[in-house]
């Protein structure tokens, strides 16, 4: 692996598991050569070590502007540049909104949302040398907001407009996708406090989320489109998910 290798690179955040753990299976497969960014070093490591040697792992959190520059760094001189940034970090914390999840809320808004843009500032340089992709995932929440997900839709309405902005800002050079998912089966409600959301969001995810690899294929399929097209947004709902 080096800088001559003219493989493309993609880096992914929150890449120990999940969808991003799913994508960087999908890539790989792809042709990718992949940097796997995420806080827990020994399940990118053991993914890194699975995938190959055109994979590195590199222990980041994005809500740390240093970490994310290091991680760069490291990209650059290891791999030579990002050519598909998939920003998958998140975390969705439901459950009523009140000052006792004040925060859950600033937890959603500091990796959900800033995490996502420090993390594309970090890596636009990289992406903008030979011109790339910048994946973003939200969700059906940055669509359609219930009762008990304020803060974590807030994020995704964000992370929505944020993309179109940088859609037009960045085209022709840098395609910009927003990838989002309904229920998918990961971890994400493993993580939330309120115990009523919790258990009601685990059933309903149970009953008929679709899986991180589907996900991942899709992702897979839009940055491997010829540069003259653009699949910019891309809602994703199980068959039986209403709404």
């Amino acid at each position: 692996m080096t800088s001559a290798d003219t493989t493309p690179v993609a880096v992914i955040t929150g890449a120990s598991s999940g969808i991003g753990e799913a994508t960087a299976r999908a890539l790989t497969a792809a042709g990718y050569r992949l940097a796997l960014l995420a806080r827990r070093a020994d399940r990118i490591q053991q993914l890194a070590g699975e995938l190959g040697e055109g994979a590195i792992a590199i222990r980041a959190d994005v809500t740390d502007r240093d970490s994310l520059v290091a991680a760069a760094d490291q990209v650059q001189s290891e791999l030579g540049g990002a050519d598909v940034l998939v920003k998958n970090a998140g975390v969705m914390l439901l459950g009523p909104f009140s000052s006792e999840q004040r925060a859950d809320y600033r937890q959603m808004v500091e990796v959900n949302l800033l995490g996502a843009v420090t993390t594309t500032e970090v890596f636009l340089d990289q992406l903008r040398d030979g011109g790339g992709d910048l994946v973003n995932i939200s969700s059906v929440a940055g669509r359609t907001a219930r009762p008990g997900n304020a803060g974590y839709a807030a994020t995704k309405w964000g992370i929505n407009g944020w993309s179109e902005s940088l859609r037009q800002e960045l085209q022709p050079d840098i395609r910009v996708t927003v990838i989002e998912p309904g229920a998918v089966a990961t971890e994400l409600t493993d993580h939330i406090t309120h115990a009523e959301t919790k258990k009601t969001t685990e059933d309903f995810v149970r009953d008929l989320a679709i899986r991180p690899e589907d996900i991942a294929e899709i992702i897979a399929f839009a940055v491997t489109r010829p540069r003259r097209m653009t699949l910019n947004e891309i809602l994703v709902r199980p068959t039986a998910q209403a709404g």
